[in-house]
């Protein structure tokens, strides 16, 4: 039982884990890369869906990415979508293709995203944290109504402890990637 609560703990601390990376990934940093425009949202048809869902988004080079909407009618909309986002990039049009430059990060933007990057961190932390008060509840629980005893809630409590412990480090050590990616020129 005790077993079933960290291994709960341990795998929701990590799909919080999981999901700072998915919105580390969302933060630019000086190069291209296709799951920038993730978050852009293209009206298909009434639909509000993602851009990937309509067009293909590759890296050209460092510092290009290429979109190729699947319909010909929707390279307007999708063009629109991307200009409309607020990731300061403007599409180049070229026929079918689309070419997006990235431009150069000023240092005060590397400022912004690096405190979005701790912000989102913090979010994490607090995530982990929750967690752990969670599990830690539910030891408290089975200790109340007496299916376990106070040395194994203790010892339970020490290895959620020691879960939340290496959580948080890998939250900081991806933050501290983060923000050196953001601030390399």
């Amino acid at each position: 039982m005790l077993d079933e609560i960290q291994q709960d703990a341990q795998t929701r601390m990590q799909k919080s884990i999981e999901n700072l990376e998915g919105n580390f990934a969302k933060i630019r940093t000086g190069r291209a890369h296709p799951s920038i425009l993730d978050a852009v949202m293209v009206d298909y048809y009434g639909s509000e869906v993602p851009i990937s869902q309509v067009a293909n988004v590759n890296v050209e080079d460092a510092r290009t990415l290429t979109v190729q909407p699947w319909e010909q009618p929707m390279v307007a909309v999708v063009e629109k979508a991307i200009m409309m986002s607020d990731l300061g990039i403007n599409p180049v049009v070229n026929g079918n293709v689309m070419r997006i430059p990235m431009p150069p990060l000023t240092e005060e933007r590397r400022r912004d995203l690096t405190k979005i990057a701790r912000q989102e961190a913090e979010n994490a932390r607090v995530a982990i944290r929750n967690v752990r008060r969670d599990a830690n509840g539910d030891v408290k629980d089975l200790l109340k109504e007496k299916d376990i005893t106070e040395d194994e809630a203790r010892g339970s409590e020490d290895r959620i402890q020691k879960i939340t412990d290496e959580a948080v480090k890998k939250v900081d050590d991806l933050l501290a990637e983060k923000e050196s990616a953001l601030m390399e020129v």
